[in-house]
């Protein structure tokens, strides 16, 4: 029996989702770490102690995407008819991206080495990707006579343009993480050792944050990708409605209030005469 493919820890309000099968590169595509990721990212947005989640993988690989020796049989010809080849997508690696995408607070993609096929598309599936150096970069489904058939075709061009999509997709070429960083790709690369704390930091930076205040806004940044804007704006106004009857919104406005009264204090105690020439 397989080991477990995910390991979930918290770290306060950080959920850390580490893929920790490096005899398979971290590949997405068998049953079992597809559940994996569906029951994790249920459980997170049901989860309201969770404010934002680190992703990433044990080994040199982030996901090699696709397991190669299963492949054929779990998705190609070794079923039989097309039409069922059709439904294990569907039914199977498709709801991934749906489930990231869908996941309620901000998803930070940690990545750790090569993220190749989906693995590349997970890492697009976050809203933040941050690579350590060793991280290498490709859509290289087009080497294999195959396309992006997890959602690659709509999450990348969203991230790097539809220009360099389209190279990475019809070249299958490798990126590296410096050119990823170039690219728009990743946010940020830094050294290997530092990956983990680089990315908990910036994730306690966002969960320091009011939890529904940061769920609301990644609904809005997600709607933004396909509404109108008279639209969004409704949205935007229902939804800063019920932010501005949180009890966050009421601390920091007292924070604010205070901080003042301090300032003017202080400001009213100084010499009149002091910072001038005599």
């Amino acid at each position: 029996m397989p080991q477990p493919f995910l390991e979930i820890s918290r770290d306060g309000p950080v959920a850390v989702l580490t893929m920790d099968r490096p005899a398979t590169a971290n590949a997405v595509s068998d049953p079992d770490a597809i559940g994996a990721l569906l029951d994790a990212c249920a459980a997170i947005n049901a989860d309201h102690g969770v404010r934002a989640v680190v992703l990433t993988g044990r080994g040199s690989a982030f996901s090699a995407g696709g397991n190669l020796k299963t492949l054929r049989e779990q998705f190609g010809a070794g079923l039989g008819a097309p039409v069922w080849s059709r439904l294990a997508y569907r039914d199977g690696i498709q709801r991934l991206p749906l489930a990231l995408h869908g996941l309620e607070v901000p998803t930070i993609a940690a990545v750790n080495g090569h993220a190749i096929g989906a693995g590349n598309d997970l890492a697009c599936m976050c809203d933040i990707r941050i690579a350590a150096e060793t991280a290498r970069f490709a859509a290289s489904f087009i080497k294999l006579g195959l396309l992006p058939g997890d959602g690659g075709a709509w999450l990348l061009p969203r991230v790097v343009g539809r220009s360099r999509a389209a190279e990475m997709v019809f070249t299958g070429r490798t990126l590296d993480a410096r050119q990823a960083l170039d690219w728009g790709l990743v946010s940020q690369v830094v050294p290997a050792e530092q990956l983990m704390p680089a990315a908990l930091a910036l994730a306690h930076e966002i969960a320091q944050h009011s939890g529904s205040a940061l769920r609301m806004a990644k609904r809005l940044l997600r709607e933004g990708e396909h509404s109108r804007l008279d639209t969004l704006l409704e949205m935007s106004a229902a939804m800063q409605a019920l932010a501005h009857h949180t009890p966050e919104h009421e601390a920091a406005l007292a924070a604010f209030a205070t901080r003042r009264a301090r300032g003017a204090a202080t400001a009213s105690n100084q010499p009149a005469n002091e910072g001038t020439a005599p």
